[in-house]
């Protein structure tokens, strides 16, 4: 029997090409390690201490208090650098406000040193806006990898809950064990009664029937998924939710970054002093959501690093709580290697060979019992496709639970964290990080940028125009150590 086993073919299915349902129930290829190797030893070499600045233990463990702390801890380290960033932009500008030397009277150019001032701005700018740039970039890397998690949480869902495509398994437990009830009790039973003059017959029929009745016992048990409260597909609707918004409150802070950096610029361009006022406050308030993004950030890398340098252990446990299933199913599909062995291994080969025996039993009652009572026929018939339609939905149950599929979208949805996400993560660090500089460095330029604009002279105008040259900053009269762009000249009087 074990050699029937071994010959039968899966038929196709919505799982992938016919395959044998013994390499299912032997364990199939080793795909545990190869298939989240690359999701695996992503670490950021931070050094974990709560609040008392104790050592905490980089595992990650988000329910325990000291771990907490270690990431709170990480997001003051942000709120420290904001402080310190205000302080300097205001001791620097008190300084300049208060302790610049008066200007002799009749001084007619600028202090020296004013168009550095007004460069070192527009330099500082231009390096804010490449940071928008990779900001937006990690901002579309971290977006696709939480896509890529929701995606393989909502295909292990189609596999665990798919009744349409025949992707269930406790649907098609249902379905045979159903078949197979109602084969007990109509055919088998009438079978009994048309062949009583033969006790041989009879005798093979009841082994057919307790055959199938074990088969119908064996396959209840492979529902393990029915009555589980956790869903994949509430958990991806919930991720997406949140990444919805996140990316949202992203954009809209690389544009208003963007626009404070354009409108400065142009500010500077045209010396409009109201224009610089204005995005001078407004750098302000960008420069602490810039700490402010910092700090979530940081925290949200080192957690995700520490999640992704051994994740195993805790999705194990997590789902563990959250399901109530057993250690050595979650094991079986989480890990999927040949070290752990498929709990339903036994259940799925006394089915087989219970299956096989049927079917047996069956050729030997129509050879029997059809010649010498032609009304058996009927009945033969009817559980023979009976018999066919329940091993077509078993080779298709086989290949179901087998780990291959489940466990590969686990490794799908560890890459989406642990690659891109984690990436697009230390993307826009790099971009808060290039953004907070720029804009202090910005904030401390721009008051002694506007305070070198000449005053408006409506007298003064280029081809018609009334607009001053662009990033210049001397006085009427030309001023020997400043540049600036051959435009226009002033009409002779």
């Amino acid at each position: 029997m074990s050699g029937l086993l071994l010959d039968v073919a899966v038929q196709p299915s919505s799982v992938g090409p016919p395959v044998r349902a013994a390499r299912y129930l032997r364990g199939g290829p080793q795909v545990g390690a190869a298939a989240t190797e690359g999701a695996r030893g992503a670490r950021l070499a931070l050094p974990h201490a709560d609040f008392q600045l104790r050592p905490v233990p980089s595992g990650f463990a988000p329910q325990e208090q000291e771990y907490q702390q270690a990431l709170l801890l990480v997001v003051a380290l942000a709120g420290l650098g904001l402080g310190l960033s205000l302080i300097f932009i205001a001791v620097y500008l008190i300084r300049f406000c208060c302790c610049r030397p008066p200007e002799p009277p009749g001084a007619k150019s600028p202090p020296p040193g004013g168009g550095c001032v007004t460069w070192s701005c527009i330099a500082a700018l231009l390096v804010g806006c490449t940071g928008i740039g990779i900001g937006f970039y990690g901002n579309s890397e971290t977006s696709d990898g939480v896509s890529q998690l929701s995606s393989a949480l909502l295909h292990a869902n189609h596999t665990l809950t798919a009744i349409d495509h025949l992707a269930h398994p406790c649907a098609q437990v249902l379905e045979m064990v159903e078949r197979l009830d109602e084969a007990v009790r109509t055919e088998l039973t009438t079978l009994e009664e048309v062949l009583t003059q033969r006790t041989e017959l009879v005798a093979a029929t009841r082994g057919a029937r307790r055959q199938a009745e074990a088969v119908a016992q064996q396959l209840q048990g492979l529902a393990f998924w029915q009555g589980v409260p956790l869903s994949p597909v509430q958990v991806a609707e919930d991720v997406s939710f949140v990444e919805e918004y996140r990316w949202l409150a992203y954009v809209l802070l690389l544009l208003l970054e963007l626009l404070v950096c354009l409108f400065t610029l142009l500010g500077l361009a045209k010396q409009s002093k109201w224009l610089v006022i204005v995005m001078t406050v407004m750098s302000l308030l960008v420069l602490v959501l810039s700490w402010g993004s910092m700090g979530l950030e940081a925290a949200t890398a080192v957690g995700l690093s520490d999640f992704c340098s051994s994740p195993d252990t805790y999705i194990l446990n997590l789902t563990r709580e959250e399901t109530g299933l057993g250690s050595d199913i979650l094991n079986y599909y989480f890990l999927c290697n040949q070290a752990v062995s498929n709990p339903f291994q036994q259940r799925l080969t006394v089915s087989q060979r219970a299956l096989a025996n049927i079917h047996s039993q069956l050729q030997g009652l129509e050879r029997e019992a059809v010649p010498q009572f032609p009304s058996a026929q009927k009945p033969l018939l009817s559980l023979e496709e009976t018999l066919n339609v329940t091993e077509g939905n078993f080779h298709q149950l086989v290949a179901l639970l087998h780990c291959r599929g489940l466990h590969k979208d686990y490794g799908a949805a560890l890459r989406g964290l642990c690659e891109d996400a984690l990436e697009g993560l230390l993307y826009l660090l790099l971009f808060s990080l290039l953004s907070a500089g720029a804009l202090a460095t910005a904030l401390c330029s721009l008051p002694r940028a506007w305070a070198l604009f000449p005053p408006r002279n409506p007298s003064a105008s280029c081809s018609g125009s009334h607009l001053s040259e662009p990033f210049l900053h001397a006085r009427l009269e030309p001023v020997p150590h400043l540049r600036s762009f051959p435009s226009c000249r002033r009409r002779p009087h």
